[in-house]
């Protein structure tokens, strides 16, 4: 019997869905987490340089490589499984960044996985960005929270199965097998 043969059921999303609902988080965000700190530093008045734009975009970059990480960081911890069973990268044709894991995961594990990212590198920087007054790491923090979709997609799909049947993910796209009970 092939592995095949114990899926069952697929869970796939719709990236042009979730790229729309990521774009619309982004702006209501954006708008919201300025708003905040508008109301919290008594201010209306922003000015971005070029440095602090390009700041913006080097961050953009590495926590977009960080939520990545993260997401293997949670297999392994949440998953239990080693370190050579883990890969990340760029799915050029896709237009997204991955992380996979070979092995299948308990559902309650792959949830973890899928929302760890969601708190490190979106939750963390906006919060960090009202403690020490910095609109950008909030605009950032948003930006990558909206970046999250695909990952709350798939997390709202996976509340449907019990936590602990295994969920296996597709190495190539953005696919989760749900897998029958031995």
């Amino acid at each position: 019997m092939g592995q095949k043969d114990n899926i069952f059921s697929i869970i796939e999303i719709d990236l042009k869905k979730v790229g729309w609902s990521s774009f619309i988080m982004t702006i209501v965000l954006s708008f919201v987490g300025m708003l905040i700190y508008t109301l919290l530093y008594s201010t209306s008045e922003f000015s971005f340089t070029f440095l602090d734009i390009l700041f913006f975009l080097i961050g953009y970059v590495v926590l977009i490589f960080l939520h990545e990480c993260f997401h293997l960081i949670g297999f392994w911890f949440f998953g239990k499984v080693p370190w050579s069973s883990v890969s990340y990268g760029i799915n050029l044709k896709l237009g997204v960044a991955y992380a996979t894991t070979s092995l299948p995961l308990p559902n309650h594990a792959m949830k973890k996985a899928l929302l760890l990212p969601f708190w490190t590198t979106g939750v963390a920087p906006m919060v960090i960005g009202y403690l020490i007054g910095s609109p950008l790491l909030i605009i950032l923090g948003a930006w990558l929270i909206a970046g999250a979709a695909g990952d709350f997609a798939m997390y709202k799909e996976l509340r449907k199965y019990p936590s602990d049947v295994y969920i296996k993910d597709d190495p190539e796209k953005p696919k989760l097998y749900v897998l029958k009970k031995s």
